[in-house]
């Protein structure tokens, strides 16, 4: 029973130090930092990289979407190396949680996907790159960013499950499902053709 309390405890444990972590927003400091004005005023309201793009700063969102990759790919990274496995997937999908539900924010969050892909390069940096190229080759052909996201979501718990064991299956499903909570607004603009295009101020 010890045994059983003491992990209950460290996977409780990295599941906060998770959730805090992907809940600092890089888009929001880095736009008060570099005098952007409020995302939440530009464009989506969003405070991910696509909508910093949206200030016409291409720095400030490259800068946001590397922010919001590293601390996923540093949570989860930091707790398979002090703690275990379960623990980083616990604390990888606390942390893309975090990103989308801050609490610093009024759980008014971003959609996950920079978080999503630094997940997925530290778990395997194979399978983060099939999911980036997967991603660039959607959004390069229909310049659109959330049907990129959706489609590279939706293929990489298959690619998972076809490449290796599958033990990194259920957190891949999990953030597929997340994504695609998280995209329903875009889903229907996609579906009624107003989607915003990658690049585009509105």
């Amino acid at each position: 029973m010890p045994d059983l309390v003491s992990t209950y405890a460290v996977l409780s444990l990295w599941a906060v130090i998770g959730y805090l972590a992907g809940s600092v927003s890089g888009g929001m400091i880095l736009a008060r930092v570099m005098n952007l004005g409020n995302l939440r005023d530009i464009g989506s309201g969003n405070i991910g990289a696509t909508n910093v793009l949206r200030t016409g700063n291409k720095k400030a969102a490259a800068l946001t979407l590397l922010f919001d990759a590293a601390k996923g790919a540093i949570v989860f990274l930091a707790a398979r190396a002090l703690a275990s496995e379960d623990a980083a997937q616990i604390a990888a999908l606390m942390a893309f949680i975090g990103h989308c539900f801050p609490v610093w924010l009024g759980f008014k969050g971003g959609k996950g996907v920079a978080t999503y892909f630094g997940i997925l390069l530290a778990v395997n940096w194979q399978i983060g790159l099939i999911a980036c190229a997967i991603w660039l080759v959607v959004a390069a052909v229909t310049r659109y960013s959330s049907l990129a996201a959706l489609v590279t979501a939706g293929w990489i718990p298959l690619v998972i499950g076809f490449i290796t064991n599958g033990e990194m299956f259920f957190l891949s499903a999990a953030l597929c499902f997340l994504i695609f909570v998280r995209h329903l607004g875009n889903i229907k603009r996609l579906r009624d053709g107003t989607e915003t295009k990658i690049g585009a101020k509105a």
